[in-house]
This record gives structure tokens, C-alpha cells and sequence, in this order.
């Protein structure tokens, strides 16, 4: 049977880069989906995207689904014929339907009785009659939040549609999909080739367009991009600062990409870099460049979409747009810094935290309040984390970062650094928003740290005592990632912090603005919640950290010394039968409704095995206290260890619900004590083998 290459390109008007990407690959993952549902055989499949097209093409794809054979049961036979034997009307009916007469039904029989049954050929669908529905439902599924309308027509997408390419091998497949008819051509590069250009055959599409100045293979194009930036730098001898996310952009604002390096006066560099950075990121899409220690150049890196025959013009121009915004970055930074930062601390009154918390000079002083606190916990400066915590929000009221939001925190300790404030003051400015991200780098000092808990903490607080926790994919507070945030910064910088007391110390600056008395519990369960996420990217077993939550440790590291230990447990050879035995325990006592005793009595065993296992874990029991009381919980577990083999001869040898009563309570009283050493650390009974 034929196997040829099919290509799907829609022709749009420029696209938006942002949502380039995901366009092309959710449109991608419809065809393929489509694809393996309809039974159609193909060899590979790739996406293409470029700012004006978004591609999918299948290489060697079978052009028609397989026949198939159909089963159409009918009536039951009692029900198709009379006691004469002569069909029914709904026999009749049923035959008529299939094409066939009641002579050249078969009969199906199972135990269950005798039916009539017509097997027909149902013959396979081609690739011309699928793929107009197919593409119509890609594109209807694709994530568009805004279509758009254009012309006088009321067809509807996210750019006005110019071409429709359906090439089946060299075969044009009709169809008619939001009002472009099929056809086999296509759009070669706006301003580098002119006019439309037509396939002979679906796949010489990359070749063709490449000839017309479209690089229409994204991943390529992007590759390309970096490959020549990288070699800009070198040319420079410096290192190119290449943004993920910028990178993805440019990508997708380009067909031919073409590297330049455009420079600006040096004065500019006496501004802090990160101004720059983002003007020339976040404004211009250019790429910054560093030396070899990571000091800011003053030249940059830009991509275009033309190959110019006098690029000195395109740099020109290029440089010519970047100095009024770095000379509105120089104009703030120097109109900024004469103003101290605490003279900025009245102006945060104008400013709403939040309409029922209050303002951000407000919460400038409860964070100033819970940073003390958490820098006396630290055994730290409590008038530098006060300090560093009533200034934390000033820089927000200068020009700068009122322009460049992204540099909140970054400004204010330069600024701060101008003003003369302490060195650990002005870093703290900076770490109170870390981490930023997953994989972010955390405060530097522990009074950065004790300002970035407390900025966390009191927001957690505030908007889970107003009622007002995320729903869904909806946080605007960010309060998941400042959960996450405060997780990673206790136990990644081993602080002795109980987030309990955190919280209880927030709840008591806020006074009377909470209106919600669950709030302590809310929050605590909240960033309960957050540890699942947190070790399951470290590719710790969610049995594991489920041990550990079933207690609901309220100190980070604590917690995270319970999950190497249970994570140490789980590779001896005891765990397995551990894990079991200490579920039956549980099993046991949770059916039992009477009242143990207080400690186990010697006097009452009745067996070898059960004096052996008291005698054990009484040995054990003295060589926990040291390890329990030092958070030692890896050695304290591999320790319990040790009680595997006496208590499954205890389960061999010894009836625990004895019938005389005192027997019965003693050796569940035993049992008890066991279990609640290991639960001391974690509920080992959820461990899967």
C-alpha cells in the first residue's frame, strides 16, 4: 500500500512569540493523537514553527486505514422467529439495515443463548477523507485565550489565516478550514523573497523554504541562534548572558536569523548591571554580555530577521534605540540615590499590602518584628534583621524599581550600600525574595535568611487569616512558592526553626486584622502540603515522605532528617518485614477498645519468644534515649532494625489476644511500646517493599 509524506502548514500573519512554542506543539500533539486513534501507520513525525506558520509533517504514512471486520449482532433467535419459524418484523428490520436477507444471517451462540449475527467488511477510511476533520479539530483544541476576527467574514483564530498547505507525496488533499481552501503553496520570507512558492511534493518543504530564507525547523533555528551568539561573545572574549526565556522568544520572532553586536558608551556602566541587564533583556530582546569575572560589557548581542547588505545600519539603528532606555536607567539611579532609603519608609503608608492587612509599611514593621525574632532563634544581630527588615519593602518607592520591577530587592541594596547601612543589611535587601524560582539560589547570610522567613511567613499568615488560600491554579499571592521557599531555606541552610512559632508570632503582630481562627492550622497544613513536591523532585518515594508527613513535624530540617532516615531504612533487609509487622501492630490495637497498661510486666510472660522480645527492645530502648534526643533518627531506625527476628518469632510462636485478659493487655502493651518507637520518627507501617 502507498506510503508517502504528508505535510500540514497554516500561512498566518505574525504570531505571538510568546505563545509560539505551545501553539506548535499542542498542534503537533493533535495531529499525532489523531493520527494513532484513526489506525493510520506512519514512520516520524515533526513540528515546525516560525513566526508566520505553524507545520506538522509524516514521513512515510500509510494513506489509508486498514479494513476492518464488524460484528452487528440482531435480535435473540427466540425473539427473530415465531413457533412457525418465520422471521419477525424486527428480524426484518434488523437484516434489512445490515443489506443482507434472514437466510444469510449466521447465528453468534454462547451460554448465555442464540443471536442472529451479520459480519461485514467495513473498508478503511483514506487519508483525503480524514485529515480535513483532523486538522480542524487541532486547530479548535489549540490554547488561543483571544482569537481574533479579520476582513468581513466571521472565521475566528489567534492571526488572519493566508494559506492552507494539505500535500499528500505531490497530491493536494481538498478541504476548506477557516475559510482558506487547501492548496500546495506556501509564504517564503517576508522581505527576502517575494510572492508565494509552490511544492511539487510534501517533502521538499525544508528544502524550498530554505531557498526562500525561512529556517523552518524551530529546534534548528534556535540551535542556530546560540551557536552564533556563542561565537559573538568569543569575538568580544567575553560570555553571552542567554536567557531561556528571551531565547525562546527571539527564536519565535525570527525566519532568518542573523547575529550583530551593537555597542553603547561606557558612562552607562557606572549604573548597577541589573537595569541594564533587563532594559536591554526586557525592552530590546538583546543578549548582554560579560567578561571573564562576570562584570557587564558595554556591548550586546541582537538577532534580526534581515541579512542586510549594510548590517553597520542595522547596528546603528539598534544602538540608537538602547541608549534612551539606559539613559532613563542612569537618570533614575542617580535622581534615586538622593533620597535614603528610610526616608522613603513614610511614603510605603500610601501603599496597600492588602485591603484588610494594611499596608506595606505596616508589613515592613511586622517583618522587622518576626526578623528580630528569627535572628535571636540564629543566635544573630537582632538590630541588623529589625533594620534589615524595616527597610526591606523603601526601594519599591524609588524610580527605579518602579520602571524595572524585576530589580526590587537588588536596588535596594545598592541603595542601602549608598546610604551606609551595614553590609548584612543591604544583602538582606536583596535576599528577601529568595528564592525567586525552583532551583533559585538561597540568602547568603542568616540575616538575609531571617528576613526572607519572616517576609514569607507573615504573607502566609495574612492571607490564609483573612480566608483567602489558593483555589485551583489561582494564587496570587504566591503563596505556594512562598511555602516551598520557606522550606528550601531552613533545611538547605540547616536552621533550627519550628514553623509553628513562626506562625504564632505572626499571628500575634497582626492583632485583630484576622478574622480567621483556623489560621495557625491552615497555614501549618499548607506547608505540610508543600513537602510532597519538594522531596519528589529529589526523587524521594512518595511512601517515604508520606512516613513522615503521617506525624507532621513542624520543623523543616527535622522533617528532613526523618526522610534520610526512612530513606536509609528502607534499603536494610529488615525494612520489608518491618514495615508489615508494623502494620499488623497497627491492625491489632486499632480493634482492641480497651486500656493498656502503662509499662510491660516481666512477670506475666508466658513464652520464650515474648521475654525475648521484651528483652531486646528494653536493650534497645536504652540506646535509643541518646539518639532520640539528638534527632538522630538514622541510627535510631537502623537500631530498631535489630528487633526484626524477635518479633517474627513473637508472631510465630506467641497468641497476642490471649483469653486470659492480664496476658492479653500485657503483650499489646509490649507491642504498643514498639510501635511508638518507630512512630516517634515515622509511620513505617506505609513503606512499600
Amino acid at each position: 500500500m502507498l506510503k508517502e509524506t504528508l505535510l500540514i502548514e497554516l500561512g498566518t500573519e505574525e504570531l505571538p512569540p510568546k505563545s509560539l512554542k505551545k501553539l506548535a506543539i499542542t498542534f503537533y500533539q493533535q495531529i499525532q493523537q489523531q493520527l494513532d486513534e484513526s489506525g493510520l501507520v506512519y514512520g516520524d513525525i515533526k513540528w515546525f514553527a516560525t513566526p508566520r506558520r505553524l507545520a506538522v509533517k509524516v514521513d512515510k504514512l500509510l494513506g489509508k486505514q486498514q479494513d476492518k471486520e464488524i460484528e452487528k449482532r440482531g435480535p435473540a433467535t427466540n425473539v427473530a422467529f415465531d413457533a412457525d419459524g418465520n422471521p419477525s418484523k424486527a428480524a426484518m428490520g434488523w437484516a434489512k439495515s445490515n443489506g443482507i436477507t434472514i437466510e444469510q444471517a449466521e447465528r453468534l451462540t454462547t451460554d448465555k443463548g442464540e443471536w442472529l449475527l451479520h459480519k461485514a467488511l467495513q473498508p478503511g477510511k483514506t487519508i483525503h477523507e480524514l485529515l480535513p476533520k483532523m486538522v480542524s479539530n487541532a486547530l479548535s483544541k489549540l490554547p488561543i485565550p483571544k482569537p481574533m476576527r479579520w476582513g468581513s467574514g466571521r472565521t475566528q483564530f489567534i492571526r488572519p489565516v493566508h494559506t492552507l498547505t494539505l500535500l499528500y507525496g505531490n497530491e493536494i488533499i481538498a478541504a476548506n478550514i477557516l475559510n482558506v481552501e487547501a492548496s500546495n503553496v506556501v509564504t517564503g520570507h517576508r522581505f527576502h523573497h517575494e510572492g508565494l512558492i509552490k511544492l511539487e511534493t510534501a517533502d521538499s518543504y525544508e528544502r524550498v523554504l530554505n531557498e526562500a530564507y525561512v529556517q523552518v525547523d524551530y529546534q534548528a533555528r534556535q540551535k542556530l541562534i546560540v551557536g552564533e551568539i556563542k561565537k559573538a561573545a568569543q569575538q568580544l572574549q567575553g560570555h553571552a548572558l542567554i536567557d531561556n526565556e528571551l531565547l525562546e522568544e527571539v527564536t519565535s520572532l525570527v525566519e532568518w536569523p542573523v547575529v550583530l553586536i551593537g555597542s553603547f558608551d561606557k558612562a552607562f556602566l557606572e549604573v548597577p548591571a541589573e537595569p541594564l541587564i533587563y532594559s536591554m533583556k526586557d525592552h530590546q530582546k538583546y543578549f548582554p554580555v560579560s567578561d571573564k569575572k562576570g562584570n557587564l560589557l558595554n556591548q550586546f548581542i541582537f538577532v534580526t530577521n534581515i541579512e542586510s547588505k549594510a548590517p553597520e545600519q542595522v547596528i546603528s539603528g539598534n544602538e540608537r534605540v538602547i541608549r534612551p532606555r539606559l539613559a532613563d536607567a542612569e537618570f533614575f539611579y542617580k535622581t534615586d540615590k538622593k533620597y535614603a532609603l528610610e526616608s522613603r519608609l513614610k511614603s510605603l503608608e500610601s501603599v496597600l499590602f492588602q485591603k484588610q492587612l494594611g499596608t506595606v509599611k505596616a508589613k515592613s514593621e511586622r517583618i522587622a518584628s518576626i526578623s528580630k525574632h528569627v535572628a535571636g532563634l540564629l543566635n544573630e544581630n537582632q538590630e541588623q534583621a529589625y533594620r534589615a527588615g524595616l527597610l526591606s519593602k523603601t526601594d519599591l518607592m524609588t524610580d527605579m524599581v518602579q520602571e524595572f520591577p524585576q530589580v526590587q530587592g537588588t536596588m535596594g541594596k545598592y541603595y542601602a550600600e549608598h546610604d551606609g547601612e551595614d553590609s548584612e543589611v543591604a544583602q538582606a535587601l536583596e535576599d528577601q525574595y529568595r528564592p525567586r524560582f525552583s532551583g533559585d539560589v538561597l540568602p547568603q547570610a542568616n540575616i538575609g535568611c531571617a528576613v526572607a522567613v519572616a517576609d514569607k511567613i507573615d504573607t502566609l499568615v495574612g492571607i490564609f487569616g483573612i480566608n483567602q488560600p489558593p483555589k485551583g491554579d489561582k494564587d496570587p499571592f504566591a503563596l505556594r512558592r512562598a511555602a516551598i521557599g520557606l522550606i528550601r531555606i531552613i533545611i538547605e541552610k540547616e536552621l533550627d526553626l519550628d514553623i509553628a512559632d513562626l506562625v504564632s508570632k505572626s499571628i500575634e503582630l497582626y492583632g485583630d486584622k484576622l478574622s480567621n481562627d483556623n489560621t495557625k492550622e491552615q497555614v501549618l497544613n499548607f506547608v505540610l502540603g508543600r513537602y510532597k513536591s519538594h522531596y519528589q523532585e529529589q526523587s524521594i518515594s512518595i511512601d517515604v515522605i508520606q512516613a513522615v508527613l503521617d506525624n507532621a513535624p513542624t520543623e523543616p530540617l527535622d522533617f528532613d532528617k526523618r526522610i534520610r532516615a526512612v530513606t536509609h531504612f528502607k534499603t536494610l533487609p529488615a525494612a520489608e518485614a518491618l514495615a508489615a509487622a508494623n502494620k499488623r501492630v497497627g491492625n491489632i490495637l486499632a480493634k482492641f477498645d480497651g486500656v493498656l497498661a502503662d509499662s510491660f510486666d516481666i512477670n506475666l510472660v508466658e513464652d520464650s519468644a515474648e521475654s525475648d522480645l521484651a528483652n531486646v527492645y528494653s536493650r534497645l530502648s536504652e540506646k535509643l534515649l541518646p539518639m532520640m534526643k539528638t534527632k538522630n533518627y538514622q541510627d535510631a531506625l537502623t537500631a530498631l532494625a535489630e528487633i526484626k527476628q524477635p518479633i517474627d518469632l513473637f508472631f510465630d510462636k506467641v497468641m497476642v489476644m490471649a483469653d486470659d485478659e492480664k496476658v492479653k493487655i500485657n503483650r499489646l502493651t509490649l507491642l504498643n511500646q514498639i510501635r511508638n518507637s518507630f512512630l516517634a520518627i515515622a509511620d513505617i507501617s506505609v513503606l512499600q517493599s
